[in-house]
């Protein structure tokens, strides 16, 4: 296994969107310790907890490097067109997106126009770079047509999606991958600066996470209030990593697209970036490694609602191995004591959150092994 280039990154020029989400947040801090130059274009979180608000608020003398903390909407051409045409990013990683499958069913249109439209705005906003920029347009494991079968999911496997968020997100693969066959090039309608992947992972774990509608978060909260876990689907089986693990593929594909820029572009395609096996197991099994750590309990929830999830998906990581030199670090023994720990740390000890990411952050760069 590769591990991060720390001298790759130092004073990188990096353009992310979708800066104050969950990944969002651990990314950015990530990229500014590793020395990067980092523009971050979101739109403003609105939740009373939010681990980007708890880490911008602390320790900004840390960094030696310039942060750009910009408030905007993808779905602004305009804006987005003079923000990035101002900043000349080397590397784009957009994360962007409505990302709850249950809140799609509430918004489709919001959701469909969030991840396809604003995508390709994104793509568009980069036509006219002056420089080589690569570009990781990050998805999900929920575009693959879910046959709920025990094989993971590959990367030419079938595309599909019964609720919006799922097909939103198969649709954005489909349109990337035309908008790159169609832009990239050496055409006169087409740009050759740009090398453009796709990355897919799986379910994310990790501290900082207070959103609605994610097992974690609802689980933490259960714990704090000494309540019950309620748990709408127990023996759905996911694929369980901590954020660190996906985001340790997306800067690895993003360095090597930059290096290999004019050689190896059979790295702009879709990575699947994944656990091993024996992290994808039940959400209940899940809970029960969790408690092991935060005493407590569950229960399963009485469903009103007829919202349909998959109960069975696993991704297939062996791409990504072979060309990226890409695994994980972390089994799920130390995802969830990493977890469930900063939580502890943060919510007992009263901890700050910079300091408790930064700290995983830092064993995580350990684990990591040549």
């Amino acid at each position: 296994m590769v591990k991060i280039n720390n001298k790759f990154w130092q004073n990188k020029k990096v353009f992310i969107t979708g800066h104050t989400g969950f990944k969002g947040a651990w990314l950015t801090l990530w990229l500014r310790m590793l020395g990067a130059k980092v523009f971050g274009y979101s739109l403003e979180e609105v939740s009373s907890e939010n681990l980007f608000n708890e880490l911008y608020s602390n320790k900004v003398k840390y960094f030696k490097t310039d942060f750009y903390h910009h408030i905007g909407n993808i779905l602004d051409q305009e804006k987005l067109n003079n923000t990035i045409k101002d900043f000349q990013p080397e590397i784009v990683i957009h994360l962007a997106a409505q990302a709850l499958v249950r809140k799609s069913y509430k918004e489709p249109i919001k959701t469909w126009e969030t991840n396809v439209m604003g995508s390709i705005k994104v793509l568009e906003s980069l036509k006219n770079l002056q420089n080589n920029c690569a570009v990781v347009m990050v998805t999900t494991d929920k575009v693959y047509k879910n046959n709920e079968w025990i094989y993971g999911y590959r990367e030419n496997d079938r595309l599909g999606g019964n609720d919006p968020y799922s097909a939103s997100k198969a649709a954005c693969e489909i349109a990337i991958d035309s908008w790159r066959k169609s832009f990239c090039g050496n055409f006169k309608h087409q740009t050759n600066k740009l090398k453009i992947a796709t990355a897919r992972s799986g379910n994310v774990i990790g501290g900082g996470d207070w959103s609605e509608d994610r097992i974690i978060p609802d689980a933490v909260r259960a714990l704090k209030e000494k309540k019950p876990i309620i748990i709408r689907n127990p023996h759905s089986v996911r694929p369980w990593q901590h954020v660190l693990d996906p985001l340790s593929g997306y800067l690895k594909l993003a360095e090597l697209l930059t290096i290999n820029n004019n050689i190896n572009i059979d790295l702009c395609t879709s990575f699947n970036f994944g656990p091993h096996q024996q992290n994808q197991i039940k959400v209940s099994e899940l809970i029960n490694m969790i408690l092991g750590y935060w005493p407590g309990r569950w229960e399963k929830e009485s469903l009103s609602d007829k919202l349909e999830e998959s109960k069975l998906l696993t991704l297939e990581i062996e791409k990504a191995k072979s060309f990226l030199k890409w695994e994980p670090t972390w089994d799920l023994k130390s995802t969830a004591s990493h977890t469930i720990n900063w939580y502890k740390k943060y919510s007992l000890e009263g901890i700050n959150a910079f300091e408790c990411c930064k700290k995983d952050i830092e064993d995580f760069q350990l684990d990591q092994i040549e």
